[in-house]
This record gives C-alpha cells, sequence and structure tokens, in this order.
C-alpha cells in the first residue's frame, strides 16, 4: 500500500470516530505533520507508530497497511 493510502484511511479513522488527527497525534506521540509527509514526502511510516495509531484508533496494524479491508481482523 502506498504512503497515501495509509494517510487516507488514518483520516477516514479519525473522522469515523470523530476524533481530531492532530489530537490522535498527540496522544501517540507522534510529529503533527505525519500525515501531510506520508501524502506529500517519500516518507515511510515506522512500525511503531503503525502500532500505537492501531490501538489508539482501534482497528488492526493489517488493516493501517492496507493488508485488509476489514478494520478489525487479526486484533
Amino acid at each position: 500500500m502506498q504512503n497515501k493510502q495509509i494517510a487516507e484511511r488514518i483520516k477516514a479513522l479519525c473522522e469515523e470516530k470523530s476524533l481530531a488527527k492532530s489530537a490522535v497525534l498527540k496522544a501517540c506521540e507522534i510529529n503533527r505533520n505525519f500525515i501531510y509527509d506520508l501524502k506529500h514526502n517519500d516518507t515511510s511510516p515506522s512500525c511503531d507508530k503503525i502500532v500505537k495509531l492501531a490501538d489508539y484508533l482501534d482497528c488492526s496494524t493489517d488493516y493501517l497497511l492496507g493488508r485488509t479491508d476489514n478494520p478489525k481482523i487479526n486484533k
């Protein structure tokens, strides 16, 4: 999955759960430019960041990475 798609999944989950992206990133101790960097730069997320986001957003890492379309699978 391309990084842009990872960013879109994070964004969609935040909207679905009525969470501000900035608040989610702050709670996960991730730079506030993280989503922008995924979308516009050639930056790949670390495993640690994906795990933190998946835990906070209550979804699987596989969902964030595009390995499944079901956010709850393998959780």
